[in-house]
């Protein structure tokens, strides 16, 4: 099965998260991997390892993929979203860019060669989209073989993206005593405690800037409070989505708003993802650029991502191995309506991964 052929087929088996239903797809890529002399076995509720020529002393080369999407929206699309409609030179449909065109093209990479001294793995996770899920389930299962390097399929137009961003999502709450809005003096406002603390953290930045990625990001995602109108609110919870950067350590920013908001506020973790970098002049790394050149004219230029990834999860979960991002989709084209995949990306990552797995020596970078 080629390329294009297995990005259609997991295109039309809908992974929309929520539920993911990732089932199918994860059987699809096993049958083909089984057949082509993979030990294949869940990791983790619901998650693909696919191994071959794993060796006792030496390292494996990893990738690493999801295979769930995200919702379709409400604007209608060019071609039905999972009817992998060919157009253009391109494949269309919910999850080709982000990122079942980057699957199908290290599965396609890995079945059509032999595996490399170390062997090689293959991480297919579920329920990425809403934070990791799987990938973290993953890692708490254990097992995985010994790892030298990791490519993460996520989209950048063929070009090796050397980190991202982390993310740490939090949930504040104040609480307060519900009265009549004609007596307010009754009761204590929840909203007001919320506006105070929302004032304490106007232009926080925590900690400094990194060379790449710049500098750390805070948003106020959402704001819910009150029943009514002529009510004293009793309830105000808000979202916020900061962005970290390498050096910024998760556990010191959530210090550091508790001290801020003060003690009226009670503050949960929604998702806490580390940022990940892998210094571009690493060995490995430099040869994964090279591939990227000349295989794909890609732009090597050192950059990085503002999107998070599973590498958050699994690449500390491996030694923090050095690590690329690297994968045919269009990051502008991620969740968008008429989402889609070029055909000549697809062929032009298989081979790059193919001369990744053909180079590879075996050995930890």
């Amino acid at each position: 099965m080629n390329v294009t052929e297995l990005t259609r087929r997991l295109v039309a088996i809908d992974t929309v998260n929520p539920p993911g239903n990732e089932k199918e797809a994860m059987a699809l890529c096993a049958g083909l991997l089984s057949e082509a002399g993979f030990d294949c076995r869940e990791a983790g509720k619901g998650n693909l390892l696919a191994t071959r020529g794993i060796t006792d002393g030496a390292a494996a080369l990893a990738f690493t993929g999801h295979l769930d999407t995200v919702p379709l929206g409400d604007a209608p699309w060019r071609y039905p979203a999972h009817d992998a409609a060919i157009a253009d030179g391109r494949i269309f449909g919910r999850g080709t860019t982000d990122m079942k065109g980057g699957v199908a093209a290290f599965v396609c990479a890995a079945i059509t060669r032999p595996p490399p001294p170390g062997g090689i793995a293959l991480m297919l996770t579920v329920r990425e989209e809403t934070g990791s899920e799987g990938a973290r389930l993953m890692a708490e299962a254990g097992g995985l073989p010994e790892i030298g390097g990791l490519i993460v399929a996520e989209p950048t137009s063929n070009r090796p993206v050397y980190g991202h961003k982390g993310a740490f999502w939090l949930r504040l709450r104040a609480r307060g005593i519900t009265a009549h809005g004609s007596m307010p003096e009754k009761g204590d406002n929840a909203i007001s405690r919320m506006v105070r603390a929302l004032v304490a953290l106007e232009g926080y930045v925590p900690g400094s800037a990194h060379a790449v990625m710049g500098k750390p990001t805070l948003n106020v995602g959402t704001i819910r409070g009150g029943l009514n109108t002529n009510s004293v609110p009793d309830l105000c919870e808000v979202t916020v989505d900061m962005r970290s950067v390498p050096g910024v350590d998760h556990a010191g920013i959530y210090a550091d708003l508790a001290e801020r908001c003060g003690p009226d506020i009670e503050i949960d973790r929604l998702i806490d993802l580390p940022s990940v970098w892998t210094d571009p002049q690493n060995p490995w790394i430099t040869e994964m650029a090279g591939h990227a050149a000349r295989l794909a004219g890609a732009d090597v230029s050192v950059s990085a991502a503002s999107y998070f990834t599973d590498a958050s999860i699994l690449t500390p979960a491996l030694g923090n191995v050095p690590t690329i991002i690297l994968g045919p989709g269009d990051p502008e084209l991620a969740h968008q309506t008429d989402e889609s995949v070029s055909i000549e990306r697809l062929n032009e990552a298989c081979a790059i991964y193919g001369a990744a797995i053909e180079g590879w020596d075996g050995h930890k970078r």
